[in-house]
């Protein structure tokens, strides 16, 4: 079946083949094409995607809309289909029931999926896969060409085995996160396994997203756990709070951008890369 894909955005994981768009219909860019599917990522892009969707059903073809913000179970995942080639995802869903995250209203249960070739694995919590599992998608990291960037790895859920794992591949990037409080301790612990293993912060190898901007956040307090996760052995990658509409507060917008540019935050914290 022949897909033309409709975005509201671009990303950095956005596909670029030929059937891709952003706005409206070229209609010669529309031969043979089965479906159209409108895919929104984000909460705040809804209206935006409906709108399009909109536009698209004039053409005649068949019009889908969905995506992660219409928290819907995902499936099995396709290379390239909806996120360009490179990345892969090879398990659905979170074990965890956090409350700021929309992941386990989606996806209810947590699954593992055939593995498919990429080298940016984008799973929402690799590690809370099988051992079998987890071994697998190294042994297909290690056919890649490029070096893996890990995401979606939580911090108390890290081994030594994994860390072994990890050195077999050399990954560029590896993502934890610090979203509660309670991911400090683990989120230390894992700092200390990664640097024994020679992931130190000077390699700029290591991250964790840190949640701010949530209600009764503050800008003091968002900056203290930033610094606590240099001190953990981590570069902190700023997200802001998304509420179930979408909103996210516009007075974060300046702070936050300050503490997910790694070389503005070297240059502010030197004495943590040293």
């Amino acid at each position: 079946m022949k897909i033309a894909r409709v975005f509201p955005r671009k990303t950095k994981a956005t596909p670029d083949d030929d059937l891709v768009f952003f706005g409206y219909p070229r209609i010669n860019s529309l031969l043979g094409v089965d479906e159209i599917h409108v895919s929104v990522a984000f909460t705040g892009d809804k209206a935006a995607g409906e709108r399009l969707a909109d536009v698209w059903y004039k053409t005649g073809i068949p019009v889908k809309i969905g995506g992660p913000a219409y928290k819907q179970p995902a499936g099995e995942f396709v290379p390239g289909l909806y996120m360009k080639k490179g990345y892969t995802i090879t398990s659905r869903g979170c074990p965890n029931k956090c409350w700021f995250c929309n992941v386990h209203k989606a996806q209810k249960e947590f699954v593992e999926l055939s593995i498919r070739d990429g080298w940016i694995i984008q799973d929402d919590n690799l590690l809370a896969c099988s051992e079998a599992h987890i071994k697998a998608v190294f042994e297909m990291l290690k056919r890649q060409l490029q070096k893996p960037e890990l995401r979606g790895l939580e911090a108390k859920l890290l081994k030594p085995w994994h860390i072994d794992l990890m050195l077999e591949v050399k990954p560029s990037q590896m993502f934890f996160a610090y979203d509660t409080p309670d991911d400090y301790e683990p989120l230390v612990e894992a700092g200390k396994l990664l640097q024994g293993a020679g992931y130190t912060l000077k390699k700029r190898k290591t991250f964790a997203y840190v949640l701010m901007g949530y209600p009764g956040d503050t800008f003091e307090n968002a900056e203290k756990r930033c610094i606590d996760t240099l001190k953990a052995g981590f570069i902190p990658f700023a997200m802001l709070h998304m509420d179930e509409s979408g909103f996210q507060d516009p007075t974060w917008g300046y702070f936050q951008r300050s503490w997910c540019r790694v070389a503005a935050i070297v240059a502010s914290n030197k004495e943590f890369f040293k």
